[in-house]
């Protein structure tokens, strides 16, 4: 079914279940998080593919995003504010209209076709422990702090948190969220974090093997 929903073009990509902090300093987003508030309804997370995040003409975004739920708001001075949003639900652009202030769309729903099979939760297995290692080198390296017993065990939760977590660029990320079933998802997400994880590793060791400072013949 067919619905109208703000959007709001990024350069991230937002994945159902998983939080998003913003800072809205933007008039016409200032307008646009007042509006949905008021009306106690998402706006839509999509990731930019043509055009700027902010102070220029309204971007042109990817097919597929996420609603965004306004869970927490605090205001700033200016009708500024930071808020926190969380991700609900993909969905799917049927047309753009950019005759507002903001960018609005006739979007539909995309759930993740998740139908839990005995294959689908083999490879959600499969792919758990390549996401704990993972977790456990950016955990070495300061950049995450996650209890790795946290981990859900829904294949489709998993799918979404083990997206999230990777260092990839955004149109990678993208073809993830866009992603028709979740077993293609996790294929996709296991041959990343095979090719992924050695990566890290190696870059982790790189600059722990870099020296900080001048070395004893430095003649600066």
């Amino acid at each position: 079914m067919a619905f109208e929903l703000p959007l709001f073009p990024l350069n991230t990509v937002l994945f159902p279940g998983m939080p998003l902090t913003l800072h809205i300093f933007e008039e016409r987003y200032k307008q646009m998080i007042h509006d949905c508030m008021q009306a106690g309804q998402p706006f839509g997370v999509v990731l930019i593919k043509e055009g700027i995040e902010a102070l220029g003409p309204l971007a042109e975004p990817h097919s597929v995003g996420c609603t965004a739920e306004i869970a927490q708001a605090q205001a700033l001075q200016g009708g500024r504010m930071n808020i926190l949003a969380i991700g609900r639900e993909r969905f799917r652009i049927v047309a753009l209209n950019y005759g507002q202030p903001y960018l609005h769309a006739t979007v539909e729903e995309y759930p993740l076709n998740a139908t839990l099979n005995g294959d689908t939760a083999i490879v959600s297995r499969r792919l758990r422990p390549w996401i704990e290692a993972y977790l456990g080198l950016l955990s070495e390296a300061g950049d995450v702090d996650f209890d790795i017993s946290a981990l859900p065990g829904d294949p489709e939760a998993l799918a979404y948190l083990a997206a999230t977590v990777l260092q990839i660029p955004n149109p990678q990320k993208q073809v993830l969220l866009s992603a028709a079933g979740a077993r293609t998802m996790l294929d996709d997400m296991r041959d990343i974090y095979r090719r992924e994880l050695p990566v890290l590793r190696l870059l982790l060791q790189e600059d722990e093997a870099t020296p900080v400072g001048p070395g004893p013949f430095s003649l600066s």
